[in-house]
Order: structure tokens, then sequence, then C-alpha cells
């Protein structure tokens, strides 16, 4: 009788084992999205050409992920997903008479239970809010001039601080804030372009986003012409949100090369297990422009503290563990 158990406890084994495979082999495919929007202008021309959507921001919030890339020039949507994999494009959450609208930020703020966003929009930084990650956001105004690219980070304790590229140098800065929408201090430099990747066509550092990992800060950002081929992704670190941050000497982390083509403007997210995921653009093709894809990749720390990235294009990878189809709810 015990062998009959045995053999019965084994053959439930290998049944249950094979019914979850399919979900552990669950793979995807860059890009994840690819959408085109009309480029406007004031009449008599309707428009000056199209865009593909490019540097996207993530959240996760209840159980769902939610994009916000730089559309038509003039407004922001925003796409929803379960897995990071399957996009589903959502409402037009902020938009502005105004053109050159870009890399939009959103950050959720615990302490009041809002959502921010920081856009850029004619060469300046303003915030808007809303209830919902995918409501309307309301314009608060102004807060950064001469300035691009918008990162809102709170630190463990408490303490705000926005961080963005700053022009003509394209240096990346740091605003210490006292709120989500109230400047503190005086803004601090944190590094420029100045290594050969970094001033590859033009001299840029943008795109900056932090991560902090086991006490040190590290400043993403994106550096080169970001409507070429040649566009990367590099780091530095720092001890302090404030700086002073060193520059990875093995930068860029992320780079063109077998088929891929100008990945940049990182934003970081994570999955079920806490595997961090970058969702960034990449150019569609070789040809100068901004048609721009969007796609997802593995991010992670050795046991040095080095970050890595690892950039692919149209081959399957493994798949983010996140709660579809399992009957969880997400949880970061």
């Amino acid at each position: 009788m015990s062998r009959i158990i045995t053999i019965a406890a084994l053959l439930a084994s290998l049944l249950f084992s094979t019914s979850l495979r399919p979900a552990m082999e669950k793979t995807y495919s860059n890009p994840v999205l690819v959408d085109i929007y009309s480029i406007k202008r004031p009449k008599p021309a309707p428009y000056i050409g199209t865009l593909g959507i490019g540097d996207p921001a993530v959240i996760f919030h209840e159980g769902k992920y939610y994009l916000y890339p730089t559309g038509d020039n003039h407004s922001y949507h925003v796409y929803r997903s379960g897995d990071l994999v399957h996009w589903t494009k959502g409402p037009k959450v902020f938009q502005t008479g105004e053109t050159g609208l870009w890399a939009p930020d959103v950050f959720f703020n615990p302490v009041d239970g809002k959502f921010y966003l920081y856009y850029t929009v004619d060469g300046r930084i303003g915030v808007a809010s809303s209830g919902r990650p995918d409501g309307v956001f309301h314009d608060l105004g102004s807060l950064i001039s001469k300035a691009i690219d918008a990162h809102m980070f709170r630190d463990d304790d408490g303490c705000y601080y926005l961080y963005y590229a700053r022009y003509p140098e394209f240096g990346i800065f740091v605003q210490p804030m006292a709120s989500p929408v109230r400047k503190q201090g005086s803004p601090v430099q944190l590094i420029t372009p100045e290594r050969g990747w970094e001033m590859r066509d033009v001299p840029i550092t943008e795109a900056p986003w932090i991560l902090k990992h086991k006490g040190v800060y590290y400043l993403l950002y994106s550096g080169g012409s970001a409507d070429s081929e040649h566009y990367a992704i590099g780091y530095a670190t720092a001890k302090s949100p404030l700086g002073p941050f060193t520059k990875y000497r093995e930068n860029p982390i992320v780079r063109e090369g077998k088929g891929i083509l100008g990945p940049g403007h990182v934003s970081v997210t994570s999955d079920l297990e806490g595997k961090l995921w970058m969702v960034y653009h990449q150019q569609k093709n070789g040809t100068r422009g901004w048609n721009r894809i969007i796609c997802i990749d593995p991010l992670w720390f050795d046991e040095k503290g080095v970050l890595h990235g690892r950039a692919s294009r149209a081959t399957p990878e493994p798949a983010p563990v996140t709660a579809v189809g399992t009957g969880e709810t997400a949880r970061k």
C-alpha cells in the first residue's frame, strides 16, 4: 500500500510541476509598445511629421503598471498594464496649448495620497496633480526654467529631491524640495557631459533616474543625442542624494550594438519577485529622428554593487514575474 501511495504522490508531483511550466517559461519580445503620434503645429499646416513614443516613465500602483511617454508634443496619454508586456492605451491625462511637451515623470506621494506629474514644456519644468494615476492632472504651475527631464525622488527619511537636466550646458542638477510642489534651497549640479559617449553628436547628459541600493544612490542617466542610434545609458554613484556623484568607469552600461539602436531615457520598476526592470526606448531603425519604440529589460546589481543592464530586441526573453494570471495581488 505504501508503495502505491508513493507512486501516486510522484505522479501528482509531476503533473503539478508540468502545469506550472507554461507560467515559468513565459517570455516576451521587444518592443513591448509601439505607437505613433502626429506632431501638430499651428495653422495653416496641420502637422509637421510623426513621432514614435519615447521617454517613458513607469510607476506601479495597486497591482497595475502605468506608463507615461512623450506623445504628440502637446499632451500626455497613460498606458496601463498588469505585466509590463501587454499595454492598453488609456485616456489623455494632461494637455497644454503650448508645444514641446516632453518627458513626463509621475510620482505618488504617500503623505497626501496624490499623484504628481512633472512635465517639460517649452524648455521649462512644471507640475500638475491628480487623485488617480489615470485621472486628469491639474496644472499647479512652473517650477524650474531652462530645464527638461524631471524626476522626483523621495528618500527613506521623507525628504524630496527633484532631478533634472539644465540647458544650455545639459548637466544634471538636483533641487531639494520641501514638498512635491515647493522648492527648498538652491539647486546642486551633479554631473556634466565630458566623456566620449556623452559627447557623441551633441554633448548631453539628461534623463536622470535615481535608485537607492544598500545606502548608495545610483543616478541613471542618458548621454549623447537622443535622436540617434548612439544614445546610451550610464550611471553615477554617491553616498548622498546631493552628491558628489562619481561616474561608473565602464559607462555606458547599455548601448547600441547587435540590433540595439539608441537605447535611452530609462525608468525603473520591479516585478512580483522584486526583480528590477528598466523601461526605456530604442530607435526603431538607423534613420536619425524620433521614430522610437518602448522596450523593457532586466537591471541588476552584482555582489560588488555594480549596476548592470542588458538590452534586447526581437528575441524571446524571460518575462517579468507578475500577478497577471496567478490570482494574486501584486506587491511592491
